[in-house]
C-alpha cells in the first residue's frame, strides 16, 4: 500500500510539474503592464521617434529611418497599412520567417508594421510602440508551427533581444524588437566570414542577387553579417534587388 501511495505522489508531482511549466510558458507570452513598460523605455532610451501621422511615416520612409516590408518567399503581408518598420525589425523579420519556413514548411504572415499613433485602435496602450516602427504583428499559427514559434520568441525574450505577447482578440503575436540588442545578438551567431581564395587585396568576393534574396539569407550563406554587407556595400538600408552586385567581405 506504502508503494502505492508513494507511486502515486511521484506521479502527482510530475503532473504538477509538468503543469507548472505550460502555466509559466502561458505566462511569459501573456503580455502586462510591466511588458508594456519594458516596450516603451526602451523605445525612450533609444530616442525612437513616434510618428503621429502617415505623413510623418513617410518622412521617415524618404530620411531611411523606416524601411519597407516586403513580402517574399519565406513570408507574406495580410491587409498591413504601413508595411515599414526600423531596419532591425525588418532583419528580425526576414531571419525568423527563413527559419519559420525551415521549420514549418509554410509562409510567416505578417498582420502590422508601423501605425502612427493618428491610426491606433481606441483600445491601444498610450505607450504602445507599434508608432515607433519597433514593432510588427504576427499571425498566430497553429499546431507544430505554432509550438515553434512560441519557443523561439520565448528564447528570444529571455535572449533580452525583444518583448513578446500572445493576444487573442484577434489572435497574433505582438513583437517588440529592441534593435542594438538584437544586432548584436545576431552577429554573436555569425561566425566570422570565410577567406575567399583568389580575392582581391582584402579576400573580398562578390554575389550577384537572386529572387527571393535578403542580406539576411546572403550573409548566412557567406559566412559573414548583414552590417559587414551593408558597410561594404555602402548600402543607406538592406534593400537589395534582383540583379545587384554586392561584395562579399572578406575577414577582418
Amino acid at each position: 500500500m506504502s508503494l502505492r501511495i508513494c507511486s502515486l505522489t511521484t506521479l502527482f508531482a510530475i503532473a504538477a510539474i509538468a503543469g507548472d511549466a505550460r502555466v509559466a510558458l502561458a505566462q511569459s507570452l501573456r503580455g502586462s503592464g510591466a511588458s508594456v513598460e519594458r516596450m516603451y523605455r526602451h523605445a525612450v532610451d533609444d530616442r525612437l521617434p513616434f510618428y503621429e501621422t502617415s505623413s510623418g511615416v513617410r518622412r521617415a520612409v524618404s530620411r531611411g529611418q523606416l524601411v519597407a516590408l516586403r513580402a517574399r518567399n519565406e513570408f507574406d503581408l495580410h491587409r498591413v497599412a504601413f508595411p515599414y518598420v526600423r531596419p532591425a525589425t525588418r532583419a528580425f523579420v526576414e531571419r525568423l520567417a527563413d527559419q519559420y519556413e525551415r521549420a514549418c514548411g509554410e509562409q510567416l504572415v505578417v498582420t502590422s508594421g508601423v501605425r502612427p499613433e493618428s491610426r491606433q485602435p481606441r483600445n491601444s496602450s498610450q505607450r504602445s510602440v507599434h508608432p515607433t516602427g519597433m514593432a510588427i504583428d504576427l499571425r498566430k499559427p497553429e499546431g507544430k508551427c505554432l509550438i515553434w514559434l512560441r519557443r523561439t520568441l520565448l528564447d528570444l525574450e529571455s535572449d533580452g533581444v525583444l518583448e513578446a505577447t500572445e493576444e487573442h482578440r484577434p489572435a497574433h503575436f505582438h513583437v517588440a524588437v529592441f534593435g542594438d540588442e538584437y544586432e548584436r545578438y545576431v552577429e554573436q551567431r555569425t561566425r566570422p566570414a570565410a577567406t575567399v581564395a583568389g580575392g582581391g587585396e582584402d579576400d573580398d568576393a562578390t554575389y550577384r542577387v537572386r529572387a527571393g534574396d535578403s542580406l539576411w539569407s546572403i550573409a548566412h550563406r557567406h559566412e559573414t553579417t548583414v552590417r559587414d554587407l551593408i558597410v561594404a556595400n555602402r548600402l543607406g538600408d538592406t534593400t537589395i534587388q534582383p540583379g545587384q552586385k554586392l561584395v562579399i567581405p572578406g575577414p577582418h
